[in-house]
């Protein structure tokens, strides 16, 4: 992917949000929400969302949960031994799974030197064997990031539950419970990392959507680790649009509503079921859809976003579907106001100006 997001700012580290928002002594719906509405800005609490939205609008959620997906383990080469961080990404469909090596104990970095035919001691008698890089576009220049790997025994779901912790990143000053990292939307815990703008929304919120007039309709779409360092394109993720969603968001289209996707999963998702005239049809399986210059939204009206990282390729995303000119808008603003990044910080709502 040559294609690098117009949006440009320089992140300062207090504005990264090192815990979640109730350690800070509100509530999920309590945190910060930046409208950008056409060319208009505002500032806002989360629980002020109907008031942002219009009465027959469809938000698009994502169901699937948030895995505890990162375990420690021992790298055994031919060089002898040493710590490191498991991430389990994505299980592919013949048993192996996509998996990122950190360096151990807080998985600062990602680990580059391993080769092919490593292996890693688990707690509980398991092991894994790296297979093959996965998905060379997403190599870097120092080595490769993410790996094809077998586990065994192949019980990885399991292996989780008793010895995961949730993924975090170094910004993130302390371990948070798994409960932290799920939105009141989770239905099974299929995603290596939170799908994270869904965690504002608390059931009272939904239920005051709801009785507003707003819609919501259900997507799945599961995430895999994602690119901070190396600035990458997404790998390809397992995806489901049912067919009432689809049904539903055709109808909203076709009578004068916007569809607001929450997250860039559920964009992902959306556009991967999309035909060219923006007709969404029922679909599932696989998507390697990137979302750029070169693949506007199709569907999208408006997005309901967290605060991305500079150069992070979801600002090509963001950009597909509200135009660089607003993001930028946006994200001067938030930096101005001292917005806070990442999955526990604050959120936008992206509604670029509509087309007479």
């Amino acid at each position: 992917m040559t294609a690098h997001p117009l949006t440009r700012f320089t992140l300062p580290d207090e504005l990264n949000a090192a815990e979640p928002p109730e350690a800070r002594g509100m509530q999920r719906d309590e945190v910060r929400l930046l409208v950008a509405d056409g060319e208009v800005i505002a500032h806002k609490r989360f629980y002020q969302l109907p008031a942002a939205l219009r009465p027959g609008d469809l938000l698009v959620v994502n169901t699937s949960g948030t895995m505890a997906a990162a375990a420690d383990g021992t790298r055994i080469t031919a060089r002898g031994v040493d710590p490191v961080v498991v991430h389990f990404s994505t299980e592919l469909d013949d048993g192996t799974w996509v998996i990122e090596l950190r360096t151990a104990p807080d998985a600062g970095s990602p680990l580059l030197t391993a080769e092919a035919g490593d292996q890693v001691e688990l707690p509980g008698g398991n092991r894994i064997t790296l297979l093959m890089p996965y998905n060379p576009r997403n190599a870097t220049y120092d080595g490769v990031r993410l790996w094809q790997a077998k586990v065994e025994p192949a019980a990885v779901r399991e292996f989780l539950e008793r010895y995961g912790r949730p993924i975090a990143y170094k910004y993130v000053g302390a371990r948070w419970p798994i409960e932290s990292y799920q939105t009141v939307f989770a239905h099974s815990p299929t995603s290596a990392e939170m799908p994270s703008a869904g965690r504002p929304f608390t059931t009272e919120l939904v239920t005051r959507l709801v009785t507003s007039g707003v819609l919501i309709a259900p997507i799945r779409l599961d995430t895999g680790v994602s690119s901070l360092e190396s600035h990458e394109p997404p790998t390809a993720e397992r995806y489901d649009v049912p067919a009432a969603t689809a049904r539903l968001v055709n109808h909203v289209r076709a009578n004068g509503g916007r569809v607001v996707a929450v997250g860039t999963t559920a964009v992902r998702a959306l556009e991967s079921a999309a035909a060219p005239d923006g007709t969404v049809r029922p679909s599932s399986g696989w998507t390697d859809l990137v979302l750029g210059p070169d693949r506007l939204a199709r569907v999208v009206d408006g997005l309901i976003t967290g605060m991305h990282a500079p150069d992070a390729s979801h600002l090509l995303l963001l950009e597909a579907v509200a135009g660089g000119h607003l993001v930028q808008r946006a994200y001067d603003a938030a930096l101005e106001r001292g917005y806070l990044w990442h999955e526990f910080g604050d959120l936008c709502l992206l509604l670029p100006a509509e087309t007479p």
